[in-house]
This record gives structure tokens, sequence and C-alpha cells, in this order.
């Protein structure tokens, strides 16, 4: 049986540069559950479907085919045969996410393609409902968080490295507490701190602190 390490969080509390590490450090595969959401905004702003509504997106997910492959510690994801790259990181894509990932309909496509993707091994799977809706009986199970003000520098950070940021700190502070919002008051699979899980602020700690308090607690 496939080892799971699953960690949630909200936006910029770092759960993917943990992960990813993490994932480096014990040989295991690094999935990012945001990346697919993101996937599915994308496609349907790309064919005009009105993310306001949800059946409209209910209606449309099923078109939606994703191919997934492990790639250099992690698994990529394909849409026609291409790797969407930055396309899926833009501030739009950020403004429709989340409305996007209310919809049971998506919700109920991507947890069963990350629960399929054990087949590949041992995982390192991101999100906002690992460990209470995806993989809710892993024993490893952790919650990232930070201050909104330190997740909104490390956004506009990332931002700033892959060249697509065009809002202040503040700005990036305010659409991360929208989000936060939305997640945790969505119907289906909201954002939460499960029950069991390890919590982690990492507001005044670096990098590789939190990275070896999760594999302290792992081992």
């Amino acid at each position: 049986m496939a080892r799971i390490i699953a960690i949630d969080g909200p936006s910029g509390a770092g759960k993917s540069s943990v992960s990813r590490i993490v994932g480096e450090r014990l040989g295991m595969l690094h999935v990012d559950s945001g990346a697919l959401y993101r996937i599915y905004t994308w496609q349907a702003l790309a064919k005009n479907v009105d993310t306001s509504s949800p059946a409209a997106v209910a209606a449309f997910a099923p078109a939606v085919e994703i191919e997934c492959r492990p790639e250099n510690g992690s698994i990529a994801y394909y849409v026609d045969g291409e790797l969407p790259g930055n396309r899926i990181r833009t501030p739009e894509i950020n403004a429709h996410a989340s409305k996007v990932a209310t919809v049971k309909e998506v919700r109920d496509a991507v947890t069963a393609l990350l629960r399929s993707l054990v087949k590949f091994g041992d995982l390192v799977v991101e999100g906002r409902d690992i460990t209470t809706a995806v993989f809710p009986d892993s024993p490893n199970r952790f919650y990232l968080t930070a201050s909104a003000e330190a997740r909104a520098r490390r956004r506009q950070k990332e931002e700033v490295e892959k060249g697509i940021a065009n809002q202040s700190e503040e700005d990036v502070k305010a659409s991360l507490l929208a989000r936060d919002r939305m997640d945790s008051t969505r119907k289906y699979a909201p954002l939460k701190k499960a029950d069991g899980v390890i919590e982690i602020d990492s507001s005044d700690l670096t990098l590789e602190e939190v990275v070896q308090t999760v594999l302290e607690a792992v081992r």
C-alpha cells in the first residue's frame, strides 16, 4: 500500500515548497492538488463557461481530461498533451478558482483522480481537503498555516519570480483572505483543520524549520 503524507492549509502557507522538499528527502512524489482546480478553471474560462454558475461548471466538468505522469519527483498534469505552466497561475485564474472549486462535480472528479495516483507509489499530497476528504485515514496529516501578512508576502514574491505579478502586497492579501472565506465556508469539503492533524504555524519559521518539523513527525 502506498504511503501518503497529507498536507492542508490556506494559500501562501508554504504547502507547495514544504511538500516538494519533503518529497525529495523521502523519495516520495509531490502532488499539487490545487493545480487540478486551476486547470478546471483555466479550461472553463477558455470555453467561456460562466464560473459563477455551479450548474454550468458542473455540466462542463466531464469534458476536462487530465493526464497524470510522474516527472522529476512530482506528478505532472497534461492537457491536450501540453503542460499548462504559468497559464494556471495568473491573477485571473486566482479570481475564479475558488468558485469552480465549490462545485461538487469538480471536487468529486479531482478527489477520484488524486486517489488514483497511489498507483505511482508513495505520495506527499498538498491541498485544502486532503486530510479531511481525500486521504482522511493517513497517519501522516498536517495543517500548515501562517498570518495573512506572511502569506501575502510569500505569494507576491512567487508572482514576481514567475513574472506574473500585477498586484500590490495589500491586493494579494485581500485576495487571499477572500479565498480563505470562500474555501472555509463552501458546502462541500470545506477547508478546515481536521481532528488529529499536526498544526504548524509557519509565520515566523524558515522553510527548512517547517520541513524538519514535518520530517521529525513522520519519522
